[in-house]
């Protein structure tokens, strides 16, 4: 005889358990499936709207966000771009300052691969639109975007090396 066929039979009365909210409400729901449906419709509308301005020229902190043309946008966009392309150079020849020669290397060779990918990113983003008088301005919104996180992860990564020589960055 085997362990298994040693023990009782137990009859369960699942009624006369407590029913928990959550099973109360899996009931309603597989009794209401229309109700289902438009549930989960709506939470995926919300769910997408959070995430449907993925654009960085839309991106809440994007800094043309006025009503303009598209070529006083673009035109804004390549100013924001080269304005930004100044931070991460600023970053990055002050942790120069504070790293041994190796570090250095990783660094520029990190720093390199970075601008391929940027280049190779926004290029990409760009040609979603092209023939496109959005294009351009595309482009150079992904330009500003990815070189001002660029900018938030150099400070990230080294910011703890700065503090210790003190040549913290603002």
């Amino acid at each position: 005889m085997s362990v298994i066929d040693a023990v009782p039979a137990v009859n369960v009365n699942r009624a006369s358990w407590p029913t928990s909210t959550a099973s109360r409400t899996m009931e309603y729901m597989q009794s209401q499936p229309v109700a289902h449906f438009c549930l989960l419709f709506l939470a995926t509308c919300f769910f997408l709207a959070d995430h449907a301005s993925a654009q960085h020229m839309d991106a809440p902190d994007a800094p043309c966000r006025g009503p303009a043309s598209n070529a006083q946008t673009t035109a804004c966009f390549i100013s924001a771009s080269k304005t930004a392309d100044e931070q991460p150079n600023k970053v990055y020849v002050r942790i120069r300052e504070v790293l041994s020669t190796d570090e250095q290397s990783d660094l520029q060779a990190a720093q390199r691969q970075w601008l391929k990918f940027r280049d190779a990113n926004c290029s990409a983003e760009r040609n979603l639109y092209a023939g496109g008088s959005a294009a351009p301005m595309v482009y150079a919104a992904c330009i500003e975007a990815n070189t001002r996180q660029r900018t938030t992860d150099l400070k990230a990564m080294y910011g703890w090396r700065l503090q210790k020589f003190g040549k913290a960055i603002e």
